[in-house]
């Protein structure tokens, strides 16, 4: 019988077993290594590791994590759970059956990028999502955002800190009349048409093209895909969730507790924010909360 058990082991999950590794928890950790920031060549913002590729960081933490015998990392996929507070079961594709006192889910989001052609060979290094972890290596640079939501219109007063050259491709949705008129006074050239195609050199892009032709140089294009979790155990538990502008995540209180006694859950599973900064934090957090929960 584990203290707890660890569904995903990247950023938020090696942090929370590190946690309880240094708190002498029995801890398994399952993980299928497929972690989503495994497209980008660099990960930022990450104190004394700013620049290092997220693989190398998540070998080393691997590495130290294993340090503490008390933690086991497994190759896994969990499949099935079931059980409560003192006796969850969580089921692996290979069979194993594997039982713990609490529950740390931490297994991420899968991006569902759009078919359209160097879209995905461009993820993660110039087709990319938030300006704080990409922006400033191409500051001052010509930049464009694909319309997701409404929550694009807002974009741009942000992106500003980086660029006086932003383009918003609409991609064939309407806005109103105010907002364009917003948008069109602080400089952002709109585009109406659907984005057809993306120009790269190995993932670098050039440029996009749009249905009706229209050809337009970028060097950086922000993009928001519609998102899934990984994997569908908060279904099986019936756990509360909240509706984000490009998918769901687990709904959390205090300690990252989720709505069933006993089972927390960290990472970009509960965040709309997601950097490895934010999956540090919400992993220690569910650590803390899963420590405080056996204490009582």
């Amino acid at each position: 019988m584990q203290d707890v058990i660890i569904v995903g082991g990247s950023f938020a999950g090696l942090t929370a077993a590190m946690q309880l590794g240094r708190a002498c928890r029995k801890v398994t950790v399952l993980d299928t290594g497929l972690n989503r920031n495994r497209y980008a060549e660099h990960t930022h913002n990450i104190f004394g590791h700013d620049g290092t590729p997220p693989g190398e960081l998540l070998a080393e933490a691997r590495k130290q994590v294993q340090g503490y015998p008390m933690v086991q990392i497994v190759s896994a996929k969990a499949q099935r759970v079931t059980g409560e507070p003192e006796d969850f079961r969580i089921t692996t594709a290979d069979g194993e059956t594997i039982s713990g006192r609490r529950l740390i889910l931490s297994y991420g989001i899968v991006d569902q990028l759009p078919d359209i052609p160097g879209f995905a060979q461009c993820w993660g290094n110039t087709v990319i999502h938030c300006p704080f972890c990409h922006g400033y290596e191409v500051a001052g640079k010509r930049w464009g955002l694909l319309y997701s939501s409404p929550m694009s219109l807002h974009a741009p007063a942000l992106y500003a800190n980086w660029t006086d050259d932003i383009t918003l491709i609409l991609d064939g949705h309407d806005i109103p009349d105010e907002e364009r008129h917003k948008l069109e006074k602080r400089g952002v050239t709109l585009e109406d048409g659907k984005l057809a195609s993306i120009t790269h050199d190995q993932g670098r892009l050039g440029g996009i093209t749009l249905e009706d032709g229209t050809e337009i140089a970028l060097e950086a294009l922000y993009a928001h895909p519609r998102n899934r979790p990984s994997a569908d155990l908060h279904a099986q538990l019936g756990l509360d969730m909240k509706d984000t502008p490009t998918g769901t995540m687990i709904a959390v209180g205090d300690m990252q507790a989720t709505s069933r006694p006993g089972i927390f859950a960290a990472g970009d599973l509960v965040t709309g924010m997601h950097s490895v900064t934010f999956a540090n934090n919400t992993g220690s957090l569910a650590a803390m909360g899963a420590l405080h929960s056996m204490m009582a």
